[in-house]
């Protein structure tokens, strides 16, 4: 909610917070066209669960973007809502994608491409996520606040996913390609607990 603050600050929050989710929602569209490339061409999973994290991360935009047009408490916990639903399915799709991996043994190939945009991706959502807390703060707006608790965990399955191509890569540690998508597994449903909890 905004009322405590004088009206043109909280004018120029609401702009800043719609600018960082524009600036989100435009590297994940082209994100998502990078990691199909990536992920065919190298067969991981750890690649194809990346792409389909930054699909939610461009949803959770998007519910965000429709929040910050509008006010209320009943928006407010719509939004927060869907963007939980989000982290369980993202959740869900990891641990169904990584087990069968291991399971199967499944070798997925070296692929540069995917670093590269990983490593460039996990700053720019760290960035993005600092921003998103500091005006989330400011405003004094859940959404906007959660939201930037998805974008920090979007950063933060960057640098697992790159720490698992990294391992393919250079020593041949075909699981830790999977293995990645644990890590995110925890802090997805973490912060979906999170969310159910307090609403």
């Amino acid at each position: 909610m905004t009322t405590a603050l004088p009206a043109a600050r909280a004018a120029a929050l609401l702009r800043r917070g719609r600018l960082l989710e524009i600036c989100t929602l435009s590297w994940n569209i082209v994100g998502i066209v990078v990691l199909v490339i990536a992920a065919i061409a190298a067969r991981s999973v750890a690649l194809a669960g990346f792409g389909l994290d930054s699909l939610i991360e461009i949803g959770a935009s998007t519910v965000v973007l429709w929040e910050l047009s509008g006010s209320g408490e009943d928006r407010q916990r719509r939004a927060i809502r869907i963007i939980a639903v989000a982290f369980v399915a993202l959740a869900l799709y990891l641990t169904v994608q990584s087990t069968w991996s291991l399971f199967t043994g499944f070798h997925p190939h070296h692929s540069p491409l995917g670093i590269a945009w990983t490593a460039i991706t996990a700053a720019v959502m760290f960035a993005l996520a600092g921003g998103k807390a500091r005006t989330g703060r400011a405003l004094n707006n859940p959404v906007l606040l959660t939201e930037g608790r998805v974008t920090a965990i979007d950063g933060l399955l960057a640098v697992a996913v790159l720490v698992g191509l990294t391992l393919n890569a250079a020593i041949g540690w075909w699981w830790a390609d999977p293995a990645a998508g644990y890590v995110l597994v925890y802090y997805a449903a973490k912060e979906a607990w999170a969310v159910f909890t307090e609403d």
